[in-house]
C-alpha cells in the first residue's frame, strides 16, 4: 500500500497523529466528523499497515541534559556487505547515536550524535566510535542553532 492508497480521511489522521501523537480516537473523530469506531479501525489499520511505525514523545533536548548534537561523517576502509552490516550492528548499539544513515556520496555513513557537551562527545568518539573496526576517516559537526526541527511529514 502506498500514500495513493490511502483516501483523504486516512492522510487527515496522520495529519493530525503527527503533529500530536496524544490524540484520543475520540478528540480525531471529532476533527474529521467521523464516528469514533470509524477512527480507531482506521488508526489500527494505518499501525498494521506500517504507515504509523510507533507512537512517541519529543523531548526537549536540553532539558535532558543532551545539548550538544554532532553529525559525524563516517568513511570506512572496506565495503564488503559484512563490514557494512557489522559497522551498522555495532554503531546501532550506542545510545549517543540517535540516527546512523548509509550514504552516497563521500562518505559511508552519517550519524547524527547526541550528548552532553563537547568532553562527552569527546569521550564518546574516543572511547565508542574509535574503537569500531574499519573506520578509516571521523568528520564532525556540531550544530551551532536549530532555528528548525520538524518530525511531520507533509501529506
Amino acid at each position: 500500500m502506498t500514500q495513493g492508497d490511502l483516501d483523504q480521511v486516512d492522510i487527515e489522521i496522520l495529519k493530525l497523529l503527527q503533529h500530536d501523537a496524544s490524540l484520543t480516537n475520540k478528540e480525531i473523530a471529532l476533527e474529521l466528523h467521523k464516528s469514533i469506531a470509524t477512527i480507531h479501525e482506521r488508526v489500527r489499520r494505518l499501525k498494521d499497515q506500517g504507515y504509523i511505525k510507533r507512537i512517541v514523545a519529543i523531548l526537549d533536548r536540553k532539558k535532558i541534559d543532551r545539548s550538544l548534537i554532532a553529525f559525524s561523517h563516517v568513511l570506512l576502509r572496506e565495503h564488503t556487505a559484512s563490514t557494512l552490516i557489522e559497522f551498522e550492528t555495532e554503531v546501532s548499539k550506542f545510545p549517543e547515536v540517535m540516527e546512523c544513515l548509509q550514504m552516497t556520496g563521500a562518505n559511508d555513513f552519517i550519524l547524527r550524535i547526541a550528548t552532553r557537551d563537547m568532553d562527552a562527545y569527546h569521550e564518546f568518539l574516543r572511547n565508542k566510535l574509535a574503537t569500531l573496526p574499519n573506520i578509516t576517516t571521523v568528520q564532525s559537526y556540531f550544530v551551532l542553532s536549530e532555528p528548525k526541527s520538524e518530525t511531520a511529514y507533509p501529506l
